[in-house]
């Protein structure tokens, strides 16, 4: 990063003698440029791609006419209030206590180091600061952004809009976003729209991501299916948005922030908020090499964390809310002999829990189902040499429950109206500092007290209420922060829990996938993409999700079931086969398991063992997709000397032995043209596995296929 020219002080006018300030920030293959004009109004994009593209003329730069427009609306803005861009979208909009908006910024200074920049711009009205906010993280491809608002007047603010950033990418031919949309038991369908002009947004208004949505969007030119793309992911737990404006001149501007579903946020002075960090990252390979920058940033998420995840097992679909000590240890048996290396208790485990109506806050193993104690029944499983593990869902709360009965104020809720039920519960105030406490102690307490090693943390409703019971919630400072007040805490609370407690696992669940972002990424070791475990609707999810997410995020079962959406068999094979992708669990009721099918089922855990080290770490390719007839997934060691291949056979056969047909190819990539490898007795080259392809041949008994490569 080169070093800015020494700038006014804050609160001074810019000195248009000054000329423009430039600042770069490198990464590993890539670079993003930013300059503040001569005016200094505002922070400009000056180039985004890999190293070099600063060297030369702008591609998003714009200095023509502006005709029914200001300057501001057509120019690359990096951060924009409603007076830079008034028109074309805005990332922030002020509002002072007499009415007014269009807060316009100077620049005001600016803050350079190897990796990181601040570029700070005040208001000489208002007094309002706001210091922008670049990192690359060392080794990365991405650039996170950030914004910290200071009410440095005498007066109140209020936020009518508070985004994080906007992301210009230049599409001179139109623009194709991409996305991934979803349901609950259908999340992370990749999707994409072309846009000529206009706009697309996404976004959730429930206090989490949802699963309508992903907090994830790219960009590429639409001539350029394969190349150079852009990519936003939001570091926010609650409610979101993110919205790709194209305009005539050829540049898609992305604003992505907070969605303000509870109304505008107060600043009263003196006072700072920061908002949420946004990520962008540059492939110059497409949605493909895009998803390997996303991995390599999660990966460095996780930092010492990052080590191949155990082998589990998980009850829930096996015994649902009937969960006794005598049922749990015989599945916690047999799954041992499977080779499985923890063993999770899943809802039903505490008093008052027999149905979804009852038990939530109240956080005590139930004594008539482990009448030997709960400490008993835990030493035992962990006799069979298996981790153990335990599913909870403290955020939230029955009305038939002690804890209500305690503590109905706790709860969201809109004085005189009547409580809105979600699975027959309501959603506790994470925001109050004695309800954060108390999720806290509570699982803490189960930390400390039991041998636990996992731990599933669900959240099975969002939040409908915009208020709460509670005094202090207004007043002076304003109106409460809700949706900031309940991200903080649990983010807090996560990070207090993995300091304390740094072998244990977390597993992040909200009725699925409605959890996943960036920000649960650096917190969780790994999410739960769906409660969809049917195969073939499984493939769809999985594939979406390693789109944005690393293959140690994604937890994936071995199950019973048929799916929701495409419920066409799958042998126990291809179960497997798609469940080592990421994570491997087993989540049938393997008591009415053949002895055939867990035999079938110890060998394909001890083959997973073999490869999980490579899943965890390795560049990943996808090949295909699961609409189409070739669809895999390969995973290539750090030191390339082993490939590891999944592959699925998704639609119908081709007649093989009756009719004349030849293997699917399925094209790898990133190898090494002129070696060889080898997989069983057959050897390949480099350049016949990238060009012709590995071949696999689909039948009727053989529907999936795992294929180990190692360099010869």
């Amino acid at each position: 990063m080169t070093d800015p020219t020494s700038g006014p002080t804050v609160g001074a006018p810019p000195d248009p003698a000054a000329g423009p300030r430039r600042w770069t920030l490198r990464g590993a293959r890539t670079e993003y440029v930013v300059a503040v004009p001569a005016h200094g109004r505002w922070l400009e994009l000056v180039a985004w791609g890999p190293h070099g593209v600063g060297d030369g003329p702008s591609p998003v730069e714009y200095a023509g006419p502006v005709p029914f427009l200001t300057a501001g609306d057509a120019a690359p803005v990096e951060y924009a209030t409603d007076a830079a861009r008034p028109f074309t979208g805005a990332d922030l909009v002020v509002e002072t206590a007499g009415g007014d908006r269009r807060i316009g910024l100077e620049f005001a200074g600016a803050e350079a180091g190897p990796s990181r920049l601040v570029v700070t711009f005040a208001d000489r009205v208002t007094g309002l600061r706001a210091d922008i906010g670049y990192e690359i993280p060392a080794g990365t491809d991405v650039v996170r952004r950030w914004v910290e608002l200071t009410n440095a007047g005498a007066e109140p603010l209020r936020l009518h809009r508070a985004g994080s950033a906007g992301f210009c990418v230049p599409t001179p031919h139109g623009a194709t976003v991409s996305y991934q949309w979803g349901q609950w038991a259908q999340e992370f369908q990749l999707d994409s729209v072309d846009l000529g002009h206009g706009e697309f947004t996404v976004g959730s208004s429930q206090g989490v991501p949802g699963h309508a949505y992903l907090p994830w969007l790219a960009v590429r030119d639409r001539a350029e299916p394969a190349g150079s793309t852009w990519g936003m992911a939001l570091d926010w737990t609650g409610s979101w948005e993110i919205s790709a404006t194209r305009d005539t001149g050829g540049l898609t501007r992305v604003r992505a922030g907070r969605r303000l579903a509870d109304g505008p946020l107060d600043l009263p002075p003196g006072d700072r908020i920061a908002l949420p960090a946004v990520t962008g990252a540059y492939s110059p390979d497409g949605l493909g090499g895009l998803a390997r920058v996303w991995h390599d940033h999660q990966r460095r998420l996780a930092g010492e964390r990052l080590v191949p995840r155990p082998v589990l097992y998980n009850s829930w679909e096996a015994t649902y809310f009937a969960v006794d000590a005598e049922n749990q240890l015989a599945l916690a048996r047999i799954a041992a002999e499977l080779g499985v290396e923890t063993f999770v208790v899943d809802d039903g485990w505490f008093v008052g829990r027999d149905d979804d109506t009852g038990g939530l806050g109240d956080w005590t193993p139930d004594p008539a189902k482990f009448p030997a104690g709960f400490d008993t029944f835990v030493r035992q499983v962990r006799e069979l040499g298996l981790t153990f593990g335990l599913w909870v869902e403290p955020e939230c709360v029955n009305p038939r429950s002690a804890l209500y009965a305690a503590h109905p104020d706790w709860v969201y809720q809109v004085r005189g109206r009547p409580l809105t039920p979600v699975r027959n519960q309501y959603l506790l105030d994470l925001g109050r500092p004695e309800v954060a406490e108390f999720v806290h102690s509570t699982v803490d307490g189960l930390l400390r007290r039991y041998d636990i090693g996992y731990l599933k943390w669900d959240f099975n409703r969002p939040r409908t209420e915009a208020g709460r019971d509670w005094p202090a919630a207004t007043g002076a400072a304003g109106r409460a922060d809700l949706d900031g007040a309940h991200v903080a805490n649990l983010h807090r609370v996560y990070e207090t829990l993995r300091r304390d407690h740094p072998h244990v696992l977390i597993e992040a669940c909200a009725g699925g996938g409605a959890r996943t972002d960036l920000g649960m990424a650096a917190r969780a070791d790994v999410f739960w993409p769906s409660d969809n475990t049917g195969p073939l609707d499984r493939l769809a999810i999985q594939y979406g999700f390693l789109h944005a997410n690393a293959p140690h995020l994604l937890s994936s079962w071995v199950t019973d079931s048929p799916g929701f959406f495409d419920p066409r068999p799958r042998s126990l094979a291809f179960r497997f086969v798609l469940a080592m992708a990421g994570v491997l669990g087993i989540g049938a009721d393997i008591r009415h398991w053949t002895p055939e099918q867990r035999a079938e089922a110890a060998g394909w855990v001890a083959r997973y063992k073999e490869i999980r080290d490579v899943v965890t770490h390795g560049t990943v390719h996808l090949v295909g997709g699961p609409d189409r007839s070739r669809c895999a997934v390969q995973y290539t060691a750090p030191d390339g000397d082993t490939v590891v291949v999944l592959a699925w056979h998704t639609g119908r056969l081709d007649g093989p032995g009756v009719l004349p047909s030849r293997p699917v190819r399925l094209p790898l990539a990133g190898l090494d043209p002129a070696a060889g490898y080898r997989h069983d007795t057959r050897r390949y080259s480099g350049s016949h596995l990238t060009t012709v392809g590995l071949p696999v041949r689909w039948t009727a008994d053989h529907d999936a296929e795992l294929v180990v490569l190692r360099r010869a």
